[in-house]
C-alpha cells in the first residue's frame, strides 16, 4: 500500500472512531439525563403524595425535597446543556421555596413551581 493511501486510511479510520466515540459520549449523557429526569419525576410524585398526606407526616415532604435536591445535584454536576441548566435552576428555586414554606409551618405548600420545572427537565431530557 502506498504511504499516501495508508495515511488517508489512517486519518479516515481515526475520524470515524472519533465520531463513534463522541456519539457514545453524547448517548451516555442523554441516557444519564433521561434516567435522572425519571428519578426527579418519581421524587416529584412522592412529593405530591407527601403533601397530600402532610397531616399524617410532614417529614415526608422534607424527605421528598431532599431526594429531588440530590438528583438536581447529579444533573448540575454533569451537564453543559444551557436549557437543562436553566430547568435545573428553576427546579432548585422551587424546591427552596417549598422547603422555606414548610419550615414556616405550611403543611400544604404550593408545589406548582416544582412540577412545572420538573416538566421542563423532562422535556429537555427527552430524546428525539
Amino acid at each position: 500500500m502506498k504511504p499516501k493511501r495508508r495515511l488517508a486510511l489512517t486519518v479516515a479510520t481515526a475520524a470515524a472512531l472519533t465520531t463513534v466515540l463522541s456519539g457514545c459520549g453524547a448517548l451516555d449523557t442523554a441516557m444519564d439525563c433521561v434516567n435522572t429526569a425519571d428519578a426527579i419525576a418519581t421524587s416529584v410524585q412522592n412529593l405530591q403524595q407527601a403533601v397530600s398526606n402532610a397531616s399524617n407526616d410532614v417529614t415526608q415532604i422534607e424527605e421528598s425535597l431532599n431526594s429531588i435536591s440530590t438528583e438536581l445535584g447529579n444533573i448540575k454536576n454533569t451537564t453543559d446543556n444551557a436549557d437543562l441548566s436553566k430547568a435545573v435552576d428553576d427546579l432548585t428555586k422551587g424546591v427552596d421555596s417549598v422547603r422555606t414554606a414548610v419550615k414556616n409551618g405550611d403543611s400544604t405548600p404550593d408545589i406548582t413551581p416544582i412540577t412545572d420545572a420538573a416538566g421542563e427537565v423532562a422535556k429537555v431530557c427527552t430524546p428525539g
